[in-house]
């Protein structure tokens, strides 16, 4: 699994990058992360604002930190 956090590395893709390497730990998966900073490349998913979660290279949340939960049952589906 490759998960994807999109956005310039502020405190709120840093709180994203958290709560979802909790999730992936709670659930006990391989999960591989990247930062995605640069503008250039975040331009090139459908989202509007940052942070953004890219799971799999599909975009489940952008413009929001979501819950553990909703990260959970993303990461299970």
């Amino acid at each position: 699994m490759l998960i994807k956090i999109l956005g310039p590395g502020c405190a709120k893709c840093n709180r994203l990058e958290q709560l979802t390497r909790e999730a992936v730990a709670e659930l006990g998966i391989n999960a591989d992360f990247e930062h995605v900073t640069q503008i250039e490349h975040i331009m090139a998913y459908p989202i509007m604002t940052t942070p953004a979660l890219v799971v799999d290279e599909r975009v489940k949340c952008s413009g929001r930190i979501p819950s553990k939960g909703e990260i959970l049952g993303w990461l299970k589906g």
